[in-house]
């Protein structure tokens, strides 16, 4: 997925500024595509000098102004280009898992540390994305409102669906995650003896 497909998916739900954009990245489809805003805002204007999106000067209180963006045609195109093309997928760069194949070089308390941050880190996730998933079943969550909103009434099933499929597949991740660092530790404790 590339950032601009990530922007392109939000954008198709309302417009919205730089701000809103990098916000919703951060609640939503940060858990499948990290952005930082240094990368958001020069996306933003690569894609309005390409006509995928068109930004509108909106004020804002009394001496302020924003930047809200809209679709247009050739960003939907573009969009829909993309959901119907087959993914190509990329190795992807993994920090723990590159660390891992080279513990023996940590010592025991740094091996230790290691993995029970791995489990840390991934069952704050993992509860995250359980607490999205019963959004989504309870039909709480903001983005998928919003989602819902603009969408057909014979869809809004197809629409749940793999939304909560989406989050399914990260809530496995997960706990595999968590399943590898446990196992981890368990090698640690065998080899260190």
């Amino acid at each position: 997925m590339s950032l601009r497909s990530a922007i392109l998916a939000l954008l198709r739900i309302a417009p919205m500024s730089g701000y809103d954009l990098a916000k919703q990245f951060s609640q939503s489809v940060g858990h499948v595509w990290h952005a930082p805003d240094s990368q958001i805002y020069p996306e933003l204007r690569k894609m309005a000098e390409e006509g995928l999106i068109l930004p509108e000067e909106q004020t804002r209180g009394t001496a302020g102004m924003r930047r809200m963006y809209h679709v247009t045609e050739a960003g939907e195109e573009s969009f829909l280009e993309w959901m119907n093309s087959p993914l190509k997928y990329q190795r992807t760069r993994d920090a723990s898992h590159l660390k891992a194949a080279y513990l023996e070089s940590a010592n025991h308390e740094a091996r230790i540390s290691f993995l029970r941050n791995h489990i840390e880190v991934w069952t704050g996730e993992l509860e995250y994305i359980e607490d999205e998933i019963a959004n989504i079943d309870a039909l709480e969550s903001p983005m998928l409102n919003r989602r819902l909103a603009v969408t057909a009434d014979k869809d809004r099933e197809m629409t749940i669906g793999y939304k909560r499929f989406a989050y399914e597949g990260l809530a496995d991740r997960a706990r595999s995650e968590i399943e590898w660092a446990q196992r981890g530790l368990k090698l640690t404790e065998h080899l260190d003896g």
